[in-house]
């Protein structure tokens, strides 16, 4: 699509009558609504699934490096916000050892087979939480903010083709381009800035939707404890940092990318990108999504799927963005589901990691709910806390738990004790042996046992480097160097585990 194209698209969306889009969202939640009572989105058992982010670098030198379209379809991966990026789903699967051993064999079969057709073009796919070597012979900063006008639509050079992440930096009310994290300094007119970022986002489907509240409370509870375990950013590109290396080294947050994601998303007046509340009913649930401000609103045309018959209530939780959120869809009426979509984690350094996390993430949903855990008694302000605690300070953060005994602790050995014996218990009652078990959890537990994350072995390499006299940005770029060389021979098959022996 050439850049007059995309932004004769733009200005056709910019032209949507915004009150007739709300009119249509909202007669789609009441049937929506309906839907859910009648048993719809009902399943048999709890299913999983997972959306799984990369970046592209050059094979040898490790910078960024653009994947081309051409080649990303041939692959089988979805395009993301930039031309670095490349996005694999999986196809979700019952909650059980066959099902997770089929969510690891598709990712690693699939990934296997990218990663043989990306290095023949000079390409590596890399699983990370913030890239930080730019492409060669560009600024991170040029390379995030370039962007053109085209008949007074503003086009960012390096995003994808997608005409709502280019609506937003044309639309009244904008975003705030401006980014906010310590000591960085970065504006843009698109959010393309938001590229930086890479995830892996689990999603859980309950067995009855109306359950969804319990289960959801859950999940924001050990939003912040998983987070901690999984913290994967401790910089951004060297050159947009305004302080001294020690200074940074000292204030950075172990999990820059919430403080991104936060940064480019959220609208002028109102916080998109947040913790989300706790609901009393489904009914909320979808209530708190119709009500969210659409950032571009689009009338569109059904498709065939089922749930085109709730188009723009979908298109409106597109732009829903909460760090846990519910998801009512399906293509057809019998695949229809309700599910919780964990959106905290950033992208590991192995497959094997990416699937404790979701395996941690439905064992302890299916265990919680079970066993009715006090931990639902947690005030959310101190699971909101819990979360911002883990984005600063990962596992050296201060968090509060409440206890099977409905005892309340700050006592993070109790804690993250407790946090893995009911994630193992939870795929216990799904029927994993604990040997089974045991290879799904025990990536984590080394983290907890060793006092190690990702984001706390780069932030160490760094500040040695620096210490030992390298220049702050020959620092990130080695820690970077290291990283993708280390992923290299561990990401398929191997865990971060292996990159501490």
């Amino acid at each position: 699509m050439t850049a007059s194209d995309l932004a004769s698209r733009v200005t056709e969306v910019l032209s949507v009558d915004a009150e007739e889009f709300q009119r249509r969202v909202e007669r789609e939640a009441d049937d929506l609504k309906r839907e859910v009572q009648a048993g719809t989105f009902d399943n048999p058992q709890g299913i999983v699934g997972l959306e799984y982010e990369f970046y592209g670098v050059d094979t040898d030198d490790h910078s960024l490096k653009r994947v081309p379209r051409r080649l990303l379809q041939y692959i089988g991966f979805e395009k993301e916000l930039g031309l670095h990026n490349a996005e694999m789903q999986t196809t979700p699967q019952p909650l059980s050892k066959y099902g997770l051993r089929a969510q690891t064999a598709e990712v690693q079969a699939r990934l296997d087979a990218a990663l043989r057709e990306t290095r023949s073009s000079g390409i590596d796919l890399v699983s990370d939480g913030i890239w930080t070597v730019p492409p060669v012979g560009e600024t991170a900063r040029s390379y995030l903010s370039d962007s053109v006008e085209d008949a007074d639509v503003r086009i960012a050079t390096n995003m994808s083709d997608a005409v709502r992440y280019h609506a937003m930096a044309n639309v009244g009310d904008g975003i705030r381009m401006e980014l906010d994290l310590p000591h960085v300094s970065l504006s843009a007119d698109t959010v393309m800035p938001e590229s930086l970022i890479t995830s892996i986002q689990p999603h859980y489907q309950v067995s009855h939707a109306p359950d969804l509240p319990g289960y959801f409370a859950y999940a924001l509870r050990i939003a912040g404890p998983l987070l901690a375990l999984g913290v994967n950013s401790p910089f951004v590109p060297p050159e947009l940092y305004d302080a001294d290396p020690e200074t940074v080294l000292d204030d950075g947050w172990m999990e820059s990318r919430v403080g991104v994601f936060e940064s480019f998303l959220n609208t002028g007046g109102e916080n998109k990108v947040r913790f989300p509340p706790d609901f009393d009913s489904v009914e909320e649930a979808i209530d708190d999504i119709a009500a969210d401000h659409t950032v571009v609103p689009m009338l569109i045309d059904e498709q065939g799927r089922f749930d085109d018959q709730f188009a723009h209530f979908r298109h409106t939780h597109g732009s829903y963005w909460r760090w846990v959120r519910p998801v009512f869809d399906g293509p057809t009426k019998s695949a229809a589901n309700a599910r919780i979509e964990f959106r905290p984690i950033p992208g590991q350094p192995t497959v094997r990691d990416s699937m404790a996390f979701m395996a941690a993430y439905a064992g302890l949903l299916e265990s919680l709910h079970a066993r009715d855990h006090p931990l639902v008694d947690l005030p959310w302000e101190a699971a909101r806390d819990n979360f911002y605690a883990a984005v600063r300070d990962g596992l050296d953060g201060e968090f509060r738990w409440v206890t099977a005994d409905g005892e309340e602790t700050t006592d993070s050995d109790v804690l993250f004790d407790e946090l893995l014996e009911y994630a193992r218990d939870g795929l216990s009652l799904r029927g994993l042996s604990e040997r089974e078990i045991d290879r799904y959890i025990e990536p984590l537990g080394v983290r907890v046992d060793r006092g190690v994350t990702p984001a706390s072995w780069k932030h160490e390499r760094v500040r040695q480097l620096v210490a030992d006299g390298a220049p702050f940005d020959e620092a990130v770029y080695a820690m970077q160097s290291d990283y993708v060389e280390k992923q290299d021979a561990t990401l398929v098959e191997g865990s971060f585990t292996d990159w501490l022996e």
